[in-house]
């Protein structure tokens, strides 16, 4: 970190929009970042995947063009919110050159504009020295949350290289899982793990007596098991769910999310063949509570692979903060946490393990809370910001 440099105006980098119906890390942590005081211009997904010829990538681009030729956005206090347009078509030199001369100077513009002079960079997007030139800012922090070169569609070799030299390059790299923690240990000194959080206290709203089942969910039959997320072949297990539908037609899999959300490719017709197997789509973030109310279960119906174990679910801790017991895969990150979930470590074991609790084996509400207490975006972000001060303090005590 560059000497007596403190954090203050933050430029988040992400790889996720803003306005997305599940909220991740990036709109999280730009939240706690804005409470604490700083001014934070919160930078939409520059496009890190090759767009394909279909309705959703196709609309998503005409989206982002409309987007690009309007000014930042003030969406809370001290957040706004920028959507810039860059060419997708990343593995092309010429095209990352131009892209990067393309969004440093209009980078540049909006800060003047906006009045932020001394900027720190937060950024969640691997490819960001192909983007921007990290001596610009006053502080480079790394916040690495997935394995995303092992995403279908990315530009893998590019990914890896460009990846390497931010680890190597930010003063500070925060993981959340302990296999990223290994991986990138292998490139920089300074590599923290914190695992993912969740907002406690949106999530806890599931066990409040004024909590409405929507009507949607209360006219499927119970038990209903639910599961909220990406539905996209590379992390679900599909053939998973349809043998749990298979063994037990008498519960309902209720599934909310997009289908193919991070991957168009996604077939889900296998799992429209089953009554019991509701794809609701998704739903309002501020409703999610109430969709979890009317769970007897929760699922972590994952594919392990690449992706999945460099992964630390979110939706955990939402599980565990609503007060739901989790029947999970058998995924590295939760090695630390076996007391607060079942696991399967095959598709027999998984669907014992949902017997169990649909007969009521469950893990106590208490324990739940419990342990969804201490894992918060504001405890997280206290304890970034206290190896980030230290860092800040080291440097300015150098000679």
């Amino acid at each position: 970190m560059k000497k007596n440099k403190p954090v203050n105006d933050i430029m988040v980098l992400s790889t996720a929009d803003w306005d997305n119906p599940f909220w991740t890390n990036k709109q999280h942590v730009t939240l706690e970042l804005a409470k604490r005081g700083h001014r934070v211009l919160y930078i939409e997904s520059l496009g890190l995947r090759r767009p394909g010829i279909n309705k959703r990538d196709l609309s998503r681009i005409f989206r982002r063009v409309l987007k690009a030729i309007k000014a930042p956005r003030q969406v809370r206090d001290n957040i706004w919110v920028w959507s810039p347009i860059s060419i997708p078509f990343n593995r092309y030199s010429i095209v990352r050159k131009f892209n990067k001369f393309m969004l440093s100077s209009a980078l540049k513009f909006w800060c003047w504009k906006l009045g932020m002079r001394e900027k720190t960079l937060w950024t969640y997007n691997p490819l960001t020295t192909r983007f921007l030139t990290l001596g610009h800012f006053s502080n480079v922090i790394y916040h690495c949350v997935d394995e995303i070169k092992a995403q279908p569609g990315m530009p893998v070799d590019i990914l890896q290289e460009a990846e390497e030299e931010l680890a190597r390059k930010a003063d500070i790299v925060f993981v959340t899982s302990l296999t990223l923690l290994k991986s990138r240990k292998q490139w920089s000194d300074n590599v923290y793990y914190h695992s993912n959080v969740a907002d406690y206290n949106h999530f806890s709203l599931a066990l409040n007596e004024e909590t409405r089942i929507p009507e949607d969910l209360k006219n499927i039959p119970e038990p209903r098991i639910g599961f909220i997320g990406a539905i996209s072949g590379y992390k679900v297990n599909f053939a998973l769910l349809e043998k749990i539908a298979e063994a037990h037609p008498e519960w309902s899999i209720v599934m909310i999310g997009t289908v193919g959300e991070g991957d168009p490719n996604t077939d889900a017709t296998r799992l429209t063949r089953h009554k019991n197997i509701h794809l609701i789509g998704p739903r309002d973030y501020k409703l999610l509570p109430n969709y979890l109310k009317g769970f007897s279960a929760t699922l972590l119906p994952n594919n392990i692979n690449e992706y999945t174990a460099s992964m630390f679910p979110m939706k955990f801790f939402e599980y565990l903060a609503a007060g739901k017991t989790v029947v999970s895969v058998d995924l590295a990150s939760l090695a630390d946490f076996k007391d607060y979930a079942r696991i399967g470590k095959n598709d027999e074991e998984f669907i014992a393990r949902l017997e169990a609790v649909i007969a009521g084996d469950s893990i106590s509400v208490e324990q739940c809370q419990e342990l969804a207490r201490e894992y918060t975006y504001q405890a997280r972000t206290e304890k970034m910001f206290k190896i980030i001060d230290e860092k800040c303090n080291e440097s300015s005590n150098r000679p």
